[in-house]
């Protein structure tokens, strides 16, 4: 027998044959296509080790290599470790990441040989028929076969961000995803060719988000990138001038010491371990999430937890398990086959989760017969269907208030009454209605409810309250982080539901009531807690509000109707138990869909940021330091006082090391605005003072008589504590952890300077009894003036956040020791 030709297998109602499913996976057409699910090996490579300032380091590397001065050339060592450090610790961040992304990967759902089966969407082949319903995010590119009020949001491929009504012979694109109603579509392209893949989809590329720390690191490296050069040239310029002059020194051979001065100016200028710590911080912090089960979807989204300072919430799936019962049902109008329609309802293979928890009280007895369709959408909140026979007319299944109006949350009629009094219980309320006409075509196209609906029942339905609501809620408040409750469902009931979980609300405000003025609207937003009846759109609008009034806003939630907001949002957070929709626009999922891991989510988010803001005041210090020290020895025209291994010394032991450690500790402070601001506001007087300590030093070194070895080891032991000094000033309060690393440093450097063979080695020489008095003389001051620029700094900072003095050590966080206190109020 002949196999079948490829238009044998097309046959528009059966799907594909197995025949045609393998010849198109012969020829190639499948929709398998390799995109990295998190941040790509060469761009962690590239960001690590490709970079200007480590050209910069490498070139030095490679000159001191050239002059015979390997000793002095530590630095280089120690930045390729750093590298290295870097890559493998992004590395393991990105191997957790993928592995988790691709276990709980979308599925799509074809029909082939009449058959509908979910697949992974690398298994679509070209010609499937794809069998799409709301919430399900479309795998490849296609035409639509077949629909019943099928629409579909591209917003995120085309910018649209109405959701668009879809009718045969439309194309319907991949990465979008299905919002209302249901439909067959054609694939046309898959794979590299589809449109998501083509124009790599927002929803499943790494991108770095757009934040302050971001922006301030960059401006931070622009600005010492552009200094290097000119800065470089008159440091060299002074260095060959003491050496006797450009022609004396090249004649006498004194030109190397003069270009290794240079190098230990120039290195010492470079914040190299300020990108690399923030890389590790966010990729630890991914990590660690990743091992409480939640998916970073873009590394840099731990940094946006830091910052949140609200946090609104779907009910369902996040207050409640998600888990619906059908509770009741009160008759309202006697009405033949009612019964049988929630049985229709129940069984429909497009019911929602609310709809499939009629399948065991409502079996299906009798067979019915559709004639019209309405499906249910999230935005219109109810659903309409025809039959023929004994069910004849159309019924309404949906939302009291959305099919009946006012009339059903008014108490006087029996209708609202009803409503009222089970939404009040907590319940969750639909309405059954029934309609003698039956549906036409042009209601169905116009999305209308059938005229003269009379209630036939009203269905009650109960959902389990999380366990570990109450407790998650409370540390928000506790850590001052707002939340607002934003619910499709009944305000009533939704306010049930969050009095249950401990938020102190009295009725929800009803969503129909919100003014389409997005500045009142945000008003209201800051006087009420819980929200009822709100639609997708609405959601939406809510976040952006809130937004505009200068909040930072995660928004949580497992529905499609979700999606919109959760892909506005600044933070937006998905149950993997949700939508496909949702999970695509998210950029964390709590895998196991427990709400209690979010405390722990703004925590770790918290702890990177506000430990960067820490470390980065090490490397903003050293980089004005030796900025401040290059040009006044340059502009004085005066030997630099250290050499490159010297300066290692204190770059690892006093910066280096200790950083690692304080960018991985605990720490639960918010975020507040201003980073680098207030980073700067330390560093750079700090780093003025240790620039003009260590001048000051030099010269009157030089009054003494002492030899050069005298005097690079007296700076190098002023610079070293000093050093030291400063990072204890950062790192307080001081625990035992941060005790036991600072010591671990202040050990490594006795030892360093008392054990005579690295004492050799680093060329440290005793600096006599007058150089002794000298250093200690100068450390005591530098140590006092780095205390007054401390708490100067402080004032400085509860300035800028409007605090007064008595909340300035709340939560056992000093202001200006790293991050700000809890309790700051939020800057508007």
């Amino acid at each position: 027998m002949e196999p079948p030709t490829v238009a044998e297998t097309l046959a528009d109602d059966r799907g594909l044959t197995a025949a045609g499913v393998a010849e198109r996976v012969a020829a190639g057409q499948t929709n398998a296509f390799v995109a990295d699910t998190s941040r790509s090996a060469w761009n962690i490579v590239r960001a690590n080790v490709f970079t200007l300032f480590n050209g910069i380091v490498g070139a030095c590397f490679l000159v001191l290599l050239l002059l015979g001065r390997w000793q002095d050339a530590l630095f280089g060592v120690a930045a390729l470790s750093n590298a290295v450090i870097g890559c493998v610790q992004e590395f393991r961040a990105k191997a957790a990441l993928d592995r988790l992304a691709l276990l709980n990967a979308p599925r799509a759902r074809v029909r082939r040989d009449g058959v509908d089966a979910e697949i992974a969407p690398a298994e679509v082949v070209r010609d499937d028929l794809l069998v799409v319903r709301a919430g399900d995010q479309v795998p490849a590119d296609a035409v639509v076969v077949e629909t019943r009020a099928l629409q579909i949001d591209e917003s995120m491929l085309t910018g649209e961000s109405d959701a668009v009504d879809k009718r045969p012979g439309d194309e319907a694109l991949s990465g979008s995803i299905v919002v209302a109603g249901e439909g067959t579509a054609r694939v046309t392209r898959v794979g590299a060719e589809s449109y998501a893949n083509a124009f790599a989809s927002e929803a499943k590329r790494f991108q770095l988000v757009s934040s302050e720390l971001r922006t301030s690191i960059d401006r931070v490296l622009r600005w010492v990138g552009w200094g290097i050069g000119p800065i470089g040239l008159l440091v060299l310029n002074a260095q060959m001038m003491v050496a006797g002059g450009w022609v004396q020194a090249w004649q006498q051979g004194t030109w190397s010491q003069a270009v290794v001065n240079t190098i230990a100016a120039l290195t010492a200028m470079i914040p190299l371990g300020f990108v690399l710590m923030t890389s590790i911080a966010f990729a630890v912090g991914a990590a660690r999430l990743a091992g409480k089960k939640v998916l970073v979807n873009e590394l840099p989204a731990v940094e946006g937890l830091a910052r949140v300072d609200i946090i609104c919430l779907d009910k369902t799936g996040t207050l409640t398990a998600g888990e619906i019962r059908f509770d009741a049902a009160l008759e309202m109008q006697p009405a033949d086959g009612w019964r049988d329609v929630l049985a229709w309802y129940g069984a429909a293979d497009d019911a929602n989760a609310t709809a499939q928890c009629l399948r065991e009280p409502f079996a299906v007895a009798v067979p019915l017969t559709v004639t019209q369709r309405i499906p249910f959408s999230s935005a219109r909140k109810w659903s309409a269907v025809s039959f023929a026979g004994a069910a004849a007319g159309t019924w309404v299944l949906g939302a009291p208030e959305m099919v009946f109006g006012d009339t059903a949350a008014d108490a006087a009629s029996e209708l609202g009454a009803a409503v009222t009094r089970l939404a009040s219980s907590g319940r969750r309320t639909l309405v059954l209605a029934h309609a003698a006409d039956a549906l036409d075509d042009a209601d169905v196209a116009a999305e209308r409810l059938p005229a003269g609906a009379t209630p036939v029942a009203v269905l009650t339905f109960v959902e389990a309250v999380r366990p570990d609501a109450a407790e998650a809620l409370a540390y928000f408040r506790e850590q001052g982080v707002a939340v607002r409750v934003i619910s499709g469902d009944n305000p009533r009931t939704v306010a049930a539901i969050a009095r249950e979980v401990g938020l102190e609300v009295d009725e929800g405000y009803d969503a129909r009531a919100l003014p389409d003025d997005d500045v009142e609207l945000g008003r209201i937003l800051e006087e009420h807690t819980v929200f009822g009846r709100v639609t997708p759109d609405q959601k939406r609008r809510m976040v952006s509000a809130l937004q505009a009034r200068g909040h930072v806003v995660a928004m949580t939630g497992d529905g499609v109707n979700d999606a919109l907001a959760i892909k506005t949002a600044d933070i937006g957070i998905a149950m993997n138990s949700g939508a496909a929709a949702t999970k695509a626009v998210a950029r964390l999922v709590l895998l196991d869909g427990r709400f209690s891991h979010l405390p722990s989510v703004v925590a770790e988010g918290r702890q990177v940021i506000a430990n960067i803001e820490r470390v980065s005041m090490l490397f903003l210090t050293k980089t004005v330091y030796a900025t401040g020290l290059a040009v006044l020895f340059g502009a004085l025209v005066m030997e630099f006082p250290f050499l490159p291994r010297q300066l290692s010394i204190t770059d690892g032991l006093t910066i280096g090391i200790p950083a690692f450690f304080l960018a991985l500790l605990p720490n639960t402070q918010r975020y507040v605005p201003g980073f680098l601001r207030r980073s700067l506001s330390f560093a750079i007087p700090a780093g003025l003072v240790i620039a003009v300590a260590l001048t000051l030093y030099t010269r009157a070194a030089m009054a003494l008589g002492l030899s050069v070895e005298q005097l690079r080891t007296g700076a190098t032991i002023i610079l070293a504590i000093v050093a030291i000094w400063v990072l204890t000033v950062l790192s307080r309060p001081v625990t035992r952890v941060k005790v036991l690393v600072i010591g671990a440093m202040f050990i490594a450097l006795t030892a360093i300077f008392t054990i005579p063979p690295l004492g050799q080695f680093f060329q440290l020489q005793d600096p006599g009894e007058d150089g002794a008095w000298l250093v200690t003389g100068v450390v005591i001051v530098a140590v006092g003036a780095i205390e007054v620029v401390r708490f100067a700094h402080r004032r400085f900072v509860r300035r800028m956040l409007g605090m007064p003095a008595a909340t300035a050590g709340a939560s056992g966080q000093s202001v200006g020791d790293g991050a700000p206190a809890e309790g700051v109020a939020r800057r508007k």
